[in-house]
């Protein structure tokens, strides 16, 4: 299956029914044919445009990461919610009792895809964000010392991890 979905026609399809997905999902009409055959046009130019601009390539559909993304995404709602708690219980308290804090985690994704995933997990979880990314750590600020819990943060980096396999490189074609 996955060598299938690294094909050009697997990348096709995974954009297909990824943009359609999301249309579908942002726009919740179902019911009306004239509004689905325009959502269906859209995907379909989309994916068209993508494809002669040479950008339906491994790294402008990064079918590698399916299927494990789709529990991960999961995993990250609920800590996502857990996160809001936290930060909406010390915004309620009377008296403020945040700690911000820097912290330095441990980056081990195999690819750039993989880095970026683990960051923008950190930032869209409230009360952290990513500062910076090296090579092989993150700086993270958090707003308060259970936010900070570095071994949470390396728990989300091994999920991403877990997932993120590197794909073989294309040898290049010399002309």
């Amino acid at each position: 299956m996955l060598g299938f979905l690294s094909s050009l026609a697997g990348r096709i399809l995974a954009l297909t029914v990824a943009l359609g997905a999301l249309w579908l999902l942002l726009s919740f009409y179902f019911d009306e044919p004239t509004l689905l055959g325009f959502g269906a046009m859209s995907v379909a130019v989309t994916v068209w445009l993508t494809h002669h601009l040479g950008i339906l390539d491994r790294e402008g559909v990064p079918t590698r990461v399916f299927p494990g993304i789709l529990p991960y995404m999961f995993w990250l709602t609920v800590e996502i919610g857990k996160a809001n708690v936290i930060v909406v219980r010390e915004v309620l308290r009377p008296t403020l009792r945040l700690s911000p804090k820097m912290i330095r985690v441990p980056a081990n994704q195999v690819s750039d895809l993989g880095r970026t995933i683990f960051g923008n997990s950190v930032t869209l979880t409230p009360g952290t964000i990513t500062v910076d990314v090296d090579r092989d750590t993150l700086v993270i600020h958090a707003l308060t010392e259970a936010l900070a819990d570095q071994d949470a943060i390396g728990d989300m980096g091994d999920r991403v991890t877990a997932f993120d396999r590197a794909e073989p490189r294309t040898q290049a074609v010399k002309c």
